[in-house]
């Protein structure tokens, strides 16, 4: 799929994924969503990537949906009248997806799924849905520039991109809840005393620190790292944790047959680990066990 409003780059196993509308502050489109789906899927299943930076061109991140579209901005199809037993029985209908479904959550959903851990590289502003798409990326750097903001309250709409979910459990609801009642937009300093983002930094180093941490979790075992993963999602979501017992005692069951034997063999060689398994070929029998 050639893609007209982001870059897919990969490079030393790390892939930057550049939102590439700089002109509109790269904002979000139907378009926009359907190739960062796509985008997210084959680095999932490309064996070279082992780690994603999402970054924005120009000087902004995302700034949110393209209001200047004509018709329903969203995309939606307004003369249907959905209900929630569409949503449970007909949700991978063509109607339901193209006519009804977020396309925010969509993209989130995608990335949730990825077996790559993903970085954001805020770089500016990053606003509604600008926001919540990094709300599903596993950890967020801002440039000091950096402007972020759930505003759906103040433009009559609600929460959107799976954000109820991600958001309390990056935060706490209580400062969830009042950022999108508040619907203020945010300093990257706020937004870092409020733990959404794990560190500030110039803007001209946002990249490199970016690629710091991409370098780090790339010489790691890439099945390793895409079990723990969707192990940390999935498993913390359980009532109980049993069920993350479960999960665990099979994951390290099947490591220990496989990458966990260079990584022993590595420790008591010192020397450093050269794992060559692949999360196209070698993820174990049991994954993926949600499904």
């Amino acid at each position: 799929m050639a893609y007209n409003t982001l870059r897919y780059e990969v490079a030393d196993n790390i892939l930057t994924l550049t939102i590439n509308r700089p002109d509109h502050l790269n904002a979000f489109t139907v378009e926009m969503a359907g190739e960062l789906i796509d985008a997210f899927n084959r680095a999932s299943d490309d064996d070279e990537v082992r780690a994603v930076v999402v970054t924005g061109e120009g000087r902004a991140f995302c700034a949110g949906m393209d209001l200047s579209v004509g018709g329903n901005v969203f995309g939606l199809n307004e003369s249907l009248n959905p209900t929630m037993d569409d949503m449970e029985n007909r949700l991978d209908d063509p109607e339901i997806i193209d006519g009804v479904r977020d396309t925010g959550g969509r993209v989130t959903l995608a990335i949730y799924e990825c077996n790559k851990p993903v970085i954001a590289a805020i770089n500016g502003a990053a606003v509604g849905i600008g926001a919540t798409m990094t709300c599903a990326m596993d950890i967020r750097l801002a440039s000091e520039h950096a402007r972020i903001g759930f505003v759906f309250n103040k433009i009559g709409i609600t929460p959107e991109a799976c954000s109820s979910w991600f958001l309390p459990r990056i935060v706490g609801i209580s400062q969830a809840l009042e950022w999108v009642y508040s619907a203020e937009i945010l300093k990257a300093e706020q937004a870092l005393a409020g733990r959404f983002v794990s560190a500030v930094v110039p803007a001209d180093e946002l990249l490199e620190e970016a690629y710091k941490i991409a370098r780090r979790i790339a010489q790691h075992s890439p099945v390793a790292i895409a079990m723990t993963r969707q192990m940390m999602y999935r498993c913390s979501a359980q009532e109980h944790p049993i069920e993350a017992h479960k999960v665990d005692s099979l994951a390290i069951y099947y490591a220990s047959r496989n990458s966990g034997k260079e990584g022993v063999q590595s420790f008591l060689e010192k020397r450093a680990p050269v794992f060559e398994d692949r999360t196209s070929t070698d993820m174990p029998e049991f994954y993926p066990w949600w499904k």
